[in-house]
């Protein structure tokens, strides 16, 4: 029997559809997997800024979780915004008890209008609980300071391996550069980094690429292809997705990219279905 390859963001609800798990799921279907979600944390947002947050309560948020993973077990996982400390134990528990694989983490700490959208106390239980779980964590350039106290790419994703992450991408997007936009992955026990460069988009239109980039990081991932190419994919999608909404107007700021720029078939897997809770669904 044929399968959909499903793919879980457990992620924070953005109201003007640009960012967190509305970017997650249309980018999810436009690479022709099937998104599923556990809601976090819910925002009063648009493209000029966030008015408020309310946290969802941390035994719904495993409520989601379970259920998925009862019924529909993920082949690869992104978080995106876990908002407090309590949501960040939920979501690392969840994990560890169902074994998940493939696990993306995008720590999310800042908006790209600048407002905090995690409380400070959940860096240090994401840091404890979360990285040691994840294949990859993506965190940008403030973040990655904010995390490491480093300025060189280098000196960060050893400091963020010495905090468990196995690997680590750096991503560039907010670097002040206008020509070019440089991301760095750093693999387990390389002593390089890999440099990925795509040319710069002159828009204003950059709502949500963190959380899109990831997203298709998890997508590429469970479809089979490896870090290095799932990653490279990954952010030619999002530089794609970038020029084909440049120069769309909506909101009146930062606007989202074009997700469904080129919408792929869905794609399947041929499997057996076993029973729930069957971790060895790959």
């Amino acid at each position: 029997m044929k399968r959909y390859i499903p793919i879980l963001t457990v992620a924070g609800s953005d109201s003007s559809g640009g960012a967190g798990i509305q970017a997650d799921l249309k980018t999810i279907s436009a690479i022709g997997c099937y998104g599923m979600s556990a809601i976090t944390a819910i925002t009063a947002q648009n493209t000029t800024g966030v008015r408020s947050i309310q946290g969802i309560n941390p035994d719904i948020v495993t409520d989601q979780i379970d259920m998925i993973w009862e019924d529909i077990p993920p082949m690869a996982t992104k978080t995106g915004m876990l908002f407090d400390s309590d949501t960040v134990h939920a979501v690392s528990s969840a994990f560890r008890r169902h074994k998940a694989k493939n696990i993306i983490i995008d720590p999310v700490m800042v908006s790209t209008s600048g407002s905090l959208l995690i409380e400070r106390d959940a860096i240090d239980t994401m840091v404890a609980e979360l990285f040691p779980q994840a294949l990859l964590v993506t965190p940008n350039r403030q973040e990655a300071i904010e995390l490491t106290g480093e300025q060189e790419p280098m000196l960060q994703a050893r400091r963020l391996n010495e905090m468990g992450c196995r690997n680590v991408l750096l991503k560039g997007g907010d670097s002040p550069r206008n020509d070019i936009k440089a991301d760095y992955l750093w693999l387990e026990g390389e002593e390089e980094l890999i440099t990925l460069t795509a040319d710069a988009v002159n828009t204003r239109n950059t709502h949500g690429t963190g959380c899109t980039l990831s997203a298709a990081i998890a997508s590429y991932v469970a479809l089979g292809l490896d870090l290095v190419d799932a990653t490279m994919r990954a952010k030619l999608y999002v530089t794609r997705a970038l020029k084909a909404g440049a120069k769309v107007a909506i909101g009146h700021g930062n606007g989202p990219m074009n997700h469904l720029f080129g919408p792929r078939h869905m794609k399947f897997v041929n499997q057996k279905f076993t029973s729930h809770n069957d971790n060895n669904h790959k």
